[in-house]
């Protein structure tokens, strides 16, 4: 008991801190340009998280992130580019012949209905396609195959749509958000510490609902579905649950990325997208949450960086420090320490044993959860 309460309170410590220095420190430090840049990795934490959710603490490895955060991030477009030509028509509507507003676009004058749209909608597609598949008892790799297929398919249909959102180009015509110049310093900082705000959310919501019931359901899952359907739980519903929450968090980063960014395109929801994500949350460490976090905001500043310097070979040297990484600390580096944690405090001595047991399938009955 005086463990957990430590364990909290230094939590709240490193919480508070990391705070501290992502809303105080950092943007006193950084220039305008590496708080945009920043602001945009912390979108990508944000994907991570919601990836970790599902695939590290329920075991199921989506390919189709990349997806829900282009549809968030286009949602959110067409209501900036909207905006940005005051009501009007875009512009690149009349490239290839459109004489009025499409009707897809005219719900999009409000933002509201843009944010709400941004984060609803990934979660339909992904309620539906994860009941369809859960109700077969489709797992695994073809889990996987599916959502990466899905990606595929819409990125080519997007692609094929220049009449309605400019095709392969995407759209661009993005100035203001809310009357504010995007260009500005100040809107840049606005929406950079509006990421911060949103990170904290999601980990805090996150980190309390693995910590709860429905989320020690989610590991026994992972661990053994069969005996959580011999319980009496139906593990379509948790699966499909948790892959919409998955796909919602990515629309809200999304929707925070795409005015510090400026553009979407469909190259920004494919495949690779997809699979990128799933490199930051294995190299944080899945199933830690901080861990992806961590891995996002590494992998991303270590492109930005190594792809400045080294230009011609930038994909090499980050497709061998992946390799790397993945051989030396296959847990991820969040994983990894938390094993070297463990190891350290095993040799203290002898550990006392628990009251209550702490496993993953340490869940109650359906009948006494409902009495």
């Amino acid at each position: 008991m005086r463990s957990n309460a430590l364990g909290l309170n230094l939590h709240t410590l490193a919480f508070a801190l990391c705070a501290v220095l992502m809303l105080v420190v950092l943007p006193m430090t950084l220039s305008d340009f590496q708080v945009n840049l920043l602001g945009r990795f912390l979108t990508y934490a944000i994907v991570a998280v919601g990836l970790d959710l599902i695939w590290g603490y329920t075991g199921m490895l989506s390919l189709g992130q990349g997806l829900f955060f282009g549809l968030g991030a286009y949602c959110f477009a067409m209501y900036l580019n909207l905006e940005a030509t005051a009501g009007r028509m875009p512009e690149f509507m009349g490239l290839y012949g459109v004489m009025e507003l499409p009707p897809l676009w005219q719900p999009f004058f409000s933002p509201i209905f843009a944010i709400a749209a941004a984060i609803i909608v990934p979660m339909i597609i992904a309620a539906v396609l994860g009941w369809m598949i859960f109700r077969s008892r489709i797992q695994g790799v073809y889990f996987s195959i599916i959502t990466q297929a899905l990606t595929a398919i819409v990125a080519l249909l997007l692609i094929g749509q220049q009449r309605l959102i400019n095709g392969t180009n995407g759209l661009t015509e993005l100035r203001t958000i809310f009357g504010f110049r995007l260009a500005d310093p100040g809107t840049k900082l606005g929406l950079y510490i509006a990421t911060v705000i949103a990170l904290g959310v999601i980990y805090l919501g996150c980190r309390a609902l693995i910590r709860s019931r429905f989320g020690r359901l989610l590991v026994a899952l992972r661990d053994d579905e069969n005996r959580v359907r011999f319980m009496g739980y139906d593990p379509v519903v948790i699966k499909t649950l948790v892959f919409a929450l998955s796909a919602g968090i990515a629309g809200l980063a999304g929707i925070l990325f795409v005015p510090q960014v400026g553009i979407i395109s469909p190259k920004q929801l494919d495949i690779v997208a997809s699979i990128e994500i799933v490199i930051w949350v294995a190299v944080g460490g899945r199933g830690t949450l901080i861990g992806a976090i961590l891995g996002a905001l590494l992998v991303n500043t270590g492109k930005s960086s190594i792809s400045t310097s080294y230009p011609d070979i930038w994909q090499l040297i980050m497709g061998g420090l992946f390799i790397g990484v993945v051989l030396l600390f296959p847990k991820g580096i969040v994983g990894t320490i938390q094993d070297l944690t463990l190891r350290a405090r095993a040799t203290r001595g002898p550990k006392l044993p628990s009251t209550r047991s702490e496993t993953a399938l340490d869940i109650e009955p359906v009948s006494q959860m409902k009495g």
